[in-house]
């Protein structure tokens, strides 16, 4: 045989595998069987499933079940890993077998090959230490994978929510920095009644404090799992304590508070606490385009728009037009928000499609999910950082379409009621003359009032 392979066998027969992999026999079958997108696991599910078996190994040593020798080594292989070392063996395609057997399998071989090479044994030489009866003891598939894609979650969101926090301390500040520029309301894309441009972006910044607390609520939700299920949620093959120490060590070795679920059989049938969580990202992608289309609307033009805000400049617009900018980092943003939504879809539809004792889909869900924590994460801090910080209003503009705005005629509807406050707009609109002009040549009201009733702070 070839000395760049060595030859390994399983339940299917023989598999040349090369020589230097970590990863093995099953691994190599998925690479053969699923040669799909080019993507393998984010690390931090790679570091999520390893965390679970330095967990299982020093559980099943405790209880007398595994050899120390061969679970020290485990362990230490483990430590490796989640300290960043050998990522580049985890090369299973996100797009694989139903429920994740083949990255259960690629990590399991990885784990093994290495503690195999601390024993100073050769790679493959599992009659020592073996993928399945030492580094999967007490696993299934079906419990490590859906533990590993809360715990990959819990540790990838925090990232999320504090760009989101970033997000919401600059759109405050542009909120105290616009405060005294009045501007006019606009519903329906029509003239409506003043507010200040602060107040405008003092609505945005709300708008995301709450989309982050309704996140890291959903997020709490995945602190409870299904570890200890084994199989189909009966713990077969599992030592009777062995739920209530792994978990120990688990929160020991991700610092995070988890829990073991009060019913395994439904953590393994449901997704439902993952769509949650995926909903809250869809939720927040929602927000942040209606925000960033607001944003492409207020800075348009700027000669035939609104223009009432300019956006940084940060590339030339146009390959054809001289000294054109666009709103390219909103327009980005947009983007990472149409394919959150997208994600989101794939989420509901593998979340429905698991049958009887088990969801097979989860590769996609966590594929997606953690996907979309990524893209909005360095969506939104790019955003922050090269368009938002830099937004600056025209007060000129902003307070000429106010005072143009027909939607001035509301504020006289107190003092003079609504039929002859809508004919004085109905005439400003047809002469062009602005709501003041008129009510004023009119002598609807003394000038005095007419100057307090539209003075700034009554009209906000």
């Amino acid at each position: 045989m070839d000395k760049k392979f060595r030859l390994e066998q399983d339940a299917l027969g023989e598999l040349q595998v090369p020589a230097q992999a970590y990863y093995g026999i099953q691994t190599q079958r998925a690479r053969e069987n699923f040669p799909i997108s080019g993507q393998v696991a984010k690390p931090v599910f790679i570091w999520a499933t390893v965390a679970i078996k330095k967990a299982a190994a020093l559980t099943n040593m405790e209880l007398g079940l595994l050899d120390e020798q061969i679970g020290m080594v485990i362990v230490r292989a483990a430590g490796e890993v989640l300290a960043g070392k050998l990522m580049d063996q985890f090369v299973v395609d996100v797009f694989q077998a139903g429920a994740g057997t083949s990255h259960n399998m690629n990590t399991n071989e990885v784990l093994a090959n290495r503690a195999l090479e601390l024993l100073g044994d050769k790679r493959g030489n599992y009659s020592r230490v073996h993928p399945n009866d030492h580094v999967n003891m007490a696993q299934s598939t079906n419990d490590v994978f859906p533990t590993a894609m809360r715990i990959a979650v819990l540790k990838s969101y925090p990232v999320l929510i504090e760009a989101l926090g970033q997000l919401e301390h600059v759109l405050n500040k542009k909120t105290d920095e616009f405060k005294s520029i009045l501007k006019s309301g606009r519903t329906h894309l029509q003239d409506a009644v003043p507010l200040t441009l602060g107040q405008e972006f003092g609505g945005y910044a709300q708008v995301v404090a709450q989309a982050g607390q309704r996140l890291a609520q959903a997020a709490e939700r995945l602190k409870v799992l299904g570890l200890g299920g084994t199989a189909v949620g009966t713990g077969l093959n599992a030592h009777p304590r062995y739920r209530e120490l792994v978990f120990q060590n688990l929160c020991e070795i991700t610092k995070l508070d988890v829990q073991p679920a009060a019913n395994l059989f439904h953590l393994m049938q449901s997704m439902a606490d993952m769509v949650s969580f995926s909903a809250e990202l869809k939720n927040m992608a929602l927000e942040l385009t209606k925000i960033c289309n607001d944003l492409r609307l207020l800075s348009s033009g700027p000669r035939t728009g609104l223009g009432e805000i300019k956006l940084p400049a940060v590339q030339p617009g146009s390959s054809i037009m001289p000294g054109k900018v666009n709103p390219v980092m909103a327009e980005m943003l947009n983007m990472v928000c149409f394919q959150v939504i997208g994600h989101d879809l794939t989420v509901s539809l593998a979340s429905q499609a698991g049958q009887l004792e088990l969801n097979v889909m989860m590769p996609v869900i966590i594929y997606n999910l953690l996907n979309s924590v990524d893209i909005l994460t360095n969506g939104i801090q790019s955003f922050v950082k090269r368009c938002l910080t830099g937004i600056s209003a025209d007060k000129e503009r902003c307070r000429e379409y106010m005072q143009q705005s027909v939607g001035l005629a509301t504020v006289f509807c107190p003092y003079i009621g609504y039929q002859k406050a809508a004919a004085l707009a109905h005439e400003s609109e047809q002469t062009g003359k602005n709501i003041y002009e008129l009510a004023l040549e009119k002598g609807i009201l003394a000038e005095d009032k007419l100057k307090e009733i539209l003075e700034g702070k009554n009209l906000v």
